[in-house]
């Protein structure tokens, strides 16, 4: 296939490179920062720098939009697209519906729409296993969805059909599995480092927790722990070490143990 992007972030970065080592044609690539665009370009092997969002004359078979959420709006109430192309997003909160809306308001030309949503944190530099990497694809168009689909089948073994609801909850899910564990984490070594003790320390811990996880149905059976033990004596020390050191950091361990524990009495 023929694909253009619009936006040169991350998912952008990432998903141009995986395309054009399976054998697509990246077009162009957009971006307001023209050093990011001519970054990725310069990356891939006959790549166009698109100066701005008039893609009438595109070749593009695919056009995909990989900007933040808060800017997908403002994307389409300025681009020009050649009548007949499929426009794709690749966000885990923005429903099909809306961005058919926005096309329908917008654009002069037919367009069909769709979803090609991966399900990933993606670091520019940082490489990853494309072949498990989940897709999940959403078009009204049951044709445009099988393309969307074989697009994403060329780099992944692992691609859903799932529709917005689904995918939003998803996302909310993501947010929880991902963001919020990366940023305990982060905690953890700041604490570390105000103490001057070595991070390197907890690795080996972190990596079996995540790895206990993956392997069990249900990560709750694996949780271990003052909260989960009951021993409240330890916890009360953490507290107050805690709070002669950071007040988030309490109240964040503070609401965490209090759900935790919780969360075993119910059960």
């Amino acid at each position: 296939m023929k694909i253009s992007f619009v936006g040169s972030g991350n998912v952008a970065w990432h998903l141009a490179q995986a395309f054009e080592d399976a054998g697509h044609w990246i077009c162009e690539v957009y971006s307001r920062d023209t050093q990011k665009a001519r970054q990725l370009a310069s990356s891939l092997y006959d790549t166009n720098i698109q100066p701005d969002l008039n893609f009438s004359e595109s070749e593009a078979n695919v056009i995909i939009i990989a900007v933040s959420d808060d800017a997908i709006e403002s994307i389409i109430q300025r681009i020009v697209l050649p009548e007949g192309v499929i426009l794709v997003h690749t966000s885990g909160t923005r429903s099909l519906a809306e961005f058919q809306n926005l096309i329908e308001i917008y654009s002069d030309v037919y367009v069909h729409t769709g979803v090609f949503y991966p399900l990933q944190t993606f670091t520019k530099g940082i490489e990853m296993d494309y072949k498990s990497l989940p897709f999940c694809i959403e078009s009204k168009n049951e044709l445009i969805e099988n393309k969307l689909i074989q697009l994403a089948q060329s780099i992944s073994d692992n691609v859903s059909r799932m529709d917005s609801d689904e995918r939003f909850i998803l996302h909310v899910a993501a947010v929880f599995a991902s963001n919020f564990t990366n940023y305990l984490l982060t905690i953890s070594h700041d604490m570390l480092d105000r103490e001057q003790l070595d991070f390197e320390l907890l690795k080996p811990l972190i990596q079996t927790t995540i790895e206990k996880a993956l392997v069990s149905n249900n990560p709750a059976v694996a949780q271990t722990g003052p909260a989960r033990r009951g021993d409240w004596k330890t916890t009360g020390r953490h507290l107050e070490y805690l709070q002669e050191t950071d007040e988030d950091w309490t109240e964040i361990y503070r609401l965490m143990t209090d759900k935790i524990r919780n969360f075993y009495i119910s059960k």
